[in-house]
């Protein structure tokens, strides 16, 4: 037995979740378990006081009870999850966005983000990554990520294999974003810069060998929570779907799409029909609570953004980093054909974006060198102007201010430490 004297101080007192395992299971349901219990004990892992065991035996009755696919307990333990990130200066964020952020339609200037739970094994190029790049033309992008897990190339790994000058995306920190954001309208929050308590459970994570509650928590665990106004969130299973809009809702949310394609795949699909719920903000007043949210499910396919379809294979590489990385700029600079099936793909989903902020909801346009002004007004499922969200998604990339805005992060990024 360690007697008290011989415990470093700093060394975290490790807690016991016994009594809660043992009414996890086999019926949490019958044992009148909660959601905010069971995001108390996950909120131990972050600081290091639960014992690898209890970490990894919490997360399987999680799993094999379906509790970690309720809403309640996704919003609830997102909630500690973000909590327990490095804290950010919101004042002088807020301030940043406010002068950087340009309002248009319904879209209040606010920050964005696209992101999927991932997982979907099919191994399709880096669409949120390259839809988020292209949507910061016309929205400020706040696109939270990481290495990859379950493919080749992750957002992260992406990002670094760029040329000629890859992003320095350790630089972007809770200190330096607001900077970031000074120069540019896209930020890349690398997620182990946030989240330092995720280490202690990553090896956890990997022995276990399953999906676990945090391959969920990910995509509504953006540390800037507080200062998003929308986002487009792809799920790899459709009965996750209408659980995630319920968790977007009960987290606050006011602007959002949950998708997932009808192949199982977390973003909306080039190939066939994309399942969506969309969040639809019914309130009047600009602080009234979210019982003004309504969620709206509806069905999307190619057709409907004026674009045909594609087969997953012609939009699966499955290259490593630095070939994606390529396509990536090729994209950017325009040099990709107006048809190629990389380009519709990405077109489609920046467009949901835009579409979801608000943006396209303006009856004007005057986005810059290269925009003919025209509006397409034709409204689609869910009432959305999809074919105005693909028109102002192709403008972003033939006016090369996808680019240029690329270009602003990269040098921001690379020089934000020195000064």
């Amino acid at each position: 037995m360690v007697e008290l004297s011989q415990v470093e101080p700093s060394a975290p007192q490790i807690i016991s979740i016994t009594p809660l395992l043992k009414r996890l299971w086999p019926s949490p349901g019958d044992n009148n378990v909660t959601a905010d219990e069971i995001a108390l004990a996950i909120s131990h892992i972050f600081t290091d006081q639960l014992s690898p065991v209890q970490t990894g035996a919490l997360l399987t009755c999680l799993h094999f009870t379906g509790w970690d696919r309720r809403a309640d307990v996704i919003a609830k333990c997102a909630e500690v999850m973000r909590a327990a990130a490095s804290q950010i200066d919101s004042e002088h964020l807020a301030e940043a966005i406010k002068t950087r952020g340009r309002p248009e339609g319904e879209y209040n200037g606010g920050l964005c983000d696209i992101v999927g739970t991932g997982g979907d094994s099919h191994h399709t190029f880096n669409i949120s990554t390259t839809s988020s790049i292209l949507a910061s033309s016309l929205l400020l992008l706040s696109k939270h990520g990481n290495r990859a897990s379950t493919s080749k190339s992750g957002s992260a790994d992406l990002l670094n294999a760029t040329l000629p000058t890859a992003p320095n995306l350790m630089a972007v920190t809770p200190e330096s974003i607001a900077k970031v954001y000074e120069k540019s309208n896209y930020a890349f929050l690398f997620a182990p810069v946030f989240h330092p308590g995720m280490k202690y459970v990553a090896p956890i994570r990997k022995e276990l060998g399953w999906r676990t509650i945090f391959n969920l928590l990910g995509p509504l665990a953006n540390p800037v929570e507080g200062n998003i106004e929308a986002r487009l969130l792809g799920v790899a299973r459709r009965d996750i779907g209408p659980v995630f809009a319920d968790a977007l809702k009960m987290s606050g949310a006011r602007k959002a799409m949950v998708v997932c394609g009808e192949e199982d795949l977390d973003e909306i699909s080039c190939a066939g029909k994309t399942y969506c719920w969309r969040l639809v903000d019914r309130s009047t007043a600009p602080d009234s609570s979210t019982n003004n949210v309504d969620i709206e499910s509806f069905t999307i396919s190619a057709a409907d953004f004026g674009l045909p379809p594609h087969a997953l294979e012609d939009v699966s590489p499955g290259k490593e980093p630095h070939e994606n990385a390529q396509i990536l700029t090729k994209l950017l600079q325009g040099q990709l054909p107006r048809d190629d099936p990389i380009f519709h793909f990405v077109l489609m989903n920046t467009a949901a974006l835009f579409v979801v902020s608000g943006i396209c909801e303006a009856d004007t346009s005057d986005m810059g060198h290269g925009d003919d002004g025209k509006v397409i007004t034709e409204r689609g499922p869910g009432g959305g102007r999809w074919k105005e969200g693909v028109r102002r998604a192709r403008w972003a990339v033939e006016s090369g201010e996808a680019w240029r805005q690329w270009g602003n992060f990269v040098e921001i990024s690379n020089s934000v430490d020195k000064q």
